[in-house]
């Protein structure tokens, strides 16, 4: 898939293979009243007063409790009477999603606004969970133009806008740079994962450290950084809806990843967090979110140096997915609510907010007029992260729009990663499991 394709325009793709074969008679799913109903109209607020006080949920990414509250304070002195009361509604992004499932179910104790990850926002549209918010962003005047395009777009489904970006990141490539220069290395990423087997030896020899390289823990995180791997040796988890796990490509790069940690012995696999791994100096260097800079520069006892992630033997660039959070208004509340919901998601989005956010953990600045200036002065590392926007790339459909996929590739991963499994095997029990996710939980879905 090129970096610049919109994926919201998936389901009208044509593609190769049995996988996209079975959608030629699909376009994309209805938006608003059930999926196959046809498409949403916008929602009148006209009249509506804002509700006196809403509930956020948010499992703080990267760290932000502190901040939000700040803005929450900072937004009260501003619209005093809407009262916002923060929920810490998960540890992370899987569990507020649950929560947030559980409390649909009941339909009750919903909150008016919702955190909600790149793997779980298109489900929520699917099951009807969440609102279109145009009518919001026009009565509001919320800039959407003002938003990075590539960050904006992500929540944009059918003509319409169903979040707006909030704790956005990539992956990024952190090392040891006391470590590097002890193995006589440059001072930058590799350019390729090849590159880097070539420097693991030198890094384990002269280093001390357990690992060259730690690869993110897998749970929350396979699915996402392993793009980098496949991408970079010409394969992927899918190519529009055609399932490619386990085509040759994507199998070689997965082996290259087991041998780094078996055949090979230079990288370990991180059991929870892998920024903590490499800011206690068990490993030279590792991936991990933006959303983790802040912390990994304030407990590394070493100088930290950050990069693009590395490419591989078929690409070199364009081999970073975009990743993170948005912030969406479920459908189960109020129309005050929502207005309410709405007026705090504009507050929190405005450039000044969206430089503070990104000041205190490291996310990306979802807003082109952000003043970065002190920001950058203070934390350079985070020019990095916002340059490797230019070349991401839009995530694999079946991560991110296949409920649960993202579970069963960690499951996969795990086997692979940890228990040395037959990577062409798992691929292929993969493969069969990603198309009977689609099968069974999305077509039905879709509008004919």
């Amino acid at each position: 898939m090129a970096p610049n394709l919109d994926r919201r325009l998936f389901l009208s793709l044509a593609g190769a293979g049995a996988g996209a074969a079975a959608l030629s008679a699909c376009g994309g799913p209805a938006t608003g009243g059930t999926a196959s109903s046809g498409a949403a109209t916008d929602i009148d607020f006209s009249g509506v007063k804002p509700a006196a006080s809403i509930d956020f949920w948010s499992n703080h990414p990267g760290k932000s409790q502190d901040v939000e509250k700040s803005i929450i304070e900072k937004f009260h002195a501003k619209f005093p009477d809407i009262k916002v009361k923060l929920v810490t509604a998960g540890a992370n992004y899987e569990e507020i999603a649950q929560k947030f499932q559980t409390a649909q179910a009941a339909k009750t104790g919903l909150p008016a606004l919702v955190v909600l990850s790149d793997v779980w926002w298109f489900r929520y549209y699917l099951n009807e969970s969440i609102i279109p918010i145009d009518s919001l962003v026009k009565q509001l005047d919320v800039k959407l133009d003002d938003f990075r395009k590539s960050l904006v777009d992500d929540y944009k489904y059918d003509g319409k806008q169903w979040a707006l970006p909030y704790g956005r990141s990539t992956p990024l490539f952190y090392y040891n740079k006391d470590h590097f220069a002890a193995a006589g290395l440059p001072d930058r990423a590799p350019k390729t994962w090849q590159e880097f087997a070539g420097w693991a030896p030198k890094l384990k020899a002269a280093s001390g450290a357990q690992y060259a390289f730690m690869h993110p823990a897998l749970a929350g995180y396979a699915g996402w950084t392993l793009q980098n791997n496949l991408w970079g040796q010409g394969g992927s988890w899918s190519k529009e809806w055609e399932i490619t796990c386990d085509s040759a490509e994507s199998v070689a790069a997965l082996q290259a990843a087991q041998d780094s940690v078996y055949k090979d012995a230079w990288a370990g696999v991180s059991s929870k967090e892998s920024a903590d791994d490499f800011s206690a100096g068990v490993a030279s260097a590792t991936l991990s979110s933006t959303g983790s800079l802040i912390g990994i520069l304030k407990s590394a006892t070493f100088n930290v140096g950050v990069g693009f992630l590395p490419g591989g033997a078929k690409a070199e660039t364009g081999v970073c997915p975009t990743g993170g959070a948005g912030l969406g208004i479920p459908s189960g509340v109020t129309k005050e609510e929502q207005l309410a919901a709405a007026t705090f998601l504009k507050f929190m989005t405005e450039p000044e907010n969206t430089a503070a956010f990104s000041a205190a953990t490291g996310y990306m600045p979802t807003r082109t007029s952000a003043d970065m200036t002190a920001v950058l002065a203070k934390t350079p590392q985070i020019k990095i992260a916002v340059d490797q926007l230019a070349v991401t790339r839009a995530q694999d459909n079946a991560r991110v729009f296949l409920p649960g996929a993202d579970q069963e590739m960690a499951k996969a991963a795990a086997r692979i990663l940890t228990q040395q499994g037959d990577v062409k095997a798992t691929m292929t029990e993969l493969k069969a499991t990603l198309e009977g996710i689609y099968t069974k939980d999305v077509k039905p879905k879709l509008k004919a």
